[in-house]
């Protein structure tokens, strides 16, 4: 009979608004705490209103060899949740207990000194894992072969890209030999060859029944990697189970909810927007339903929407957001020439794209709406999302890829040449 793994009890944690979070890890915090609430007695007390709970009273229990996916939209806990497990912080509320060696990769470049070479941070990120110098001399060679980072690895991290961090972070936690392994996006950060080579690793890790955790946006990972998945949506568990009904129940429901970041900026309470998004359809510059589209091609997103009252001045805006939550482009109808005097009751409006010129990834397509000046948001959800599709460009290359105009001369000849990528013309 398989092993208790992992216990989550009623884990809840709460942050207080603004510059100060409510926690209290050190007897310095306490007392601080201790003495801010003596001279705040006969002063203003701060409400309910001024904290928010990151996650509430989540409670599961996982086996030695399970595979558990952890999806929501951002905002909805999921980091918080690990950091718990792996008592990075403390929890307000509730008990997480890990029963095994704990292994855990959350953000990159955690426990890595930006001056210190990529060999010396193996030394320094296995020794926080809890790893032996004995032990790691023994995997250094496996852990550098593993991260293909042979021809950098006496170079300063502070050098490395995102994915360099990304593959060498891995390597030394994977190399851990955990029992219990937490691992928060990686799979949308590495290239593909790295993507496979994690996968093909957690698997390898659950045929000899370790325990893996995995916090991703890539809903085809959680699908091969697990057979039961929790969803996560303002800091609770909204389904725990079979994994394709949680990413059904996650697809459907997390379409067209509001987005995280503009809770408090309208209010608290988006169910009272004076505006609200009811369908975003995305379609081809032929008019065909379209979810994946290839770099370069324009993309039309049909917009339907519901005032309550009138709203003068409407500025409609269209943003893509990358899988890790990066914002890369916007189109809006202030800027793009198309003022708006008024608005109310049902509508629709509608955008084709310039060539889209994104690099390969999933994107999420926010719809706000905001007035003129960029001053008061009337409502901000997650409308669709989409794919864009290319065979070699990805993050590695930065946020969008377009072709620009070269000139070379050679030395010896003096041959003047000018050319463009294939597509955009030669001179």
């Amino acid at each position: 009979m398989s092993q208790l793994a992992i216990r989550a009890t009623g884990l809840s944690k709460q942050y207080r608004l603004g510059p100060t979070k409510l926690r209290h890890n050190t007897l310095r915090d306490e007392l601080t705490f201790g003495f801010k609430r003596i001279f705040r007695r006969n002063g203003r007390v701060r409400s309910e209103s001024d904290r928010i709970w990151a996650l509430k009273d989540v409670s599961f229990e996982m086996k030695e060899g399970e595979a558990l996916g952890i999806i929501g939209l951002n905002g909805a806990g999921k980091s918080t949740l690990l950091k718990l497990l792996s008592r990075i912080t403390e929890p307000t509320e509730g008990r997480g207990e890990i029963f095994g060696r704990l292994g855990a990769l959350l953000e990159v470049g955690t426990g890595f000194h930006y001056e210190l070479t990529g060999r010396e941070n193996v030394y320094l990120s296995g020794a926080i894992l809890g790893m032996r110098k004995a032990e790691i001399d023994k995997k250094l060679d496996a852990i550098i072969d593993f991260a293909a980072l042979e021809q950098f690895i006496d170079t300063p991290v502070k050098h490395y890209s995102t994915g360099m961090f990304v593959r060498l972070a891995f390597s030394v936690a994977a190399h851990q030999d955990p029992d219990i392994l937490l691992v928060d996006e990686v799979l949308s950060v590495g290239d593909l060859g790295f993507q496979r080579k994690c996968m093909d690793y957690m698997q390898r890790l659950r045929e000899r029944d370790a325990t893996v955790i995995v916090v991703s946006h890539n809903m085809f990972a959680v699908k091969t990697l697990c057979k039961r998945a929790i969803y996560l949506a303002e800091g609770r568990v909204r389904f725990d189970g079979a994994a394709e009904e949680a990413i059904a129940l996650y697809e459907r429901e997390g379409r067209l909810g509001t987005a995280p970041w503009a809770y408090q900026m309208m209010g608290g309470n988006p169910s009272g927007a004076q505006i609200r998004i009811t369908d975003v359809q995305l379609f081809d510059e032929g008019g065909m339903p379209r979810a994946v589209f290839d770099h370069g091609e324009r993309i039309r997103v049909c917009i339907e929407f519901d005032a309550a009252e009138r709203v003068m001045h409407p500025n409609f805006n269209v943003s893509f957001f990358r899988s890790d939550n990066l914002p890369c482009c916007n189109h809006n109808t202030a800027m793009d020439g198309l003022p708006i005097p008024w608005i109310e009751g049902k509508g629709a409006i509608e955008v084709v794209t310039p060539p889209v010129k994104l690099v390969a990834d999933l994107y999420s397509i926010h719809v706000m709406v905001w007035d003129a000046r960029f001053e008061r948001l009337y409502a901000a959800q997650v409308g669709a999302t989409c794919h864009v599709r290319h065979r070699e460009l990805n993050k590695h290359f930065g946020v969008f890829h377009e072709p620009a105009k070269w000139r070379w001369v050679s030395g010896e000849n003096g041959l003047v040449s000018t050319g463009a990528a294939p597509g955009v013309g030669r001179s």
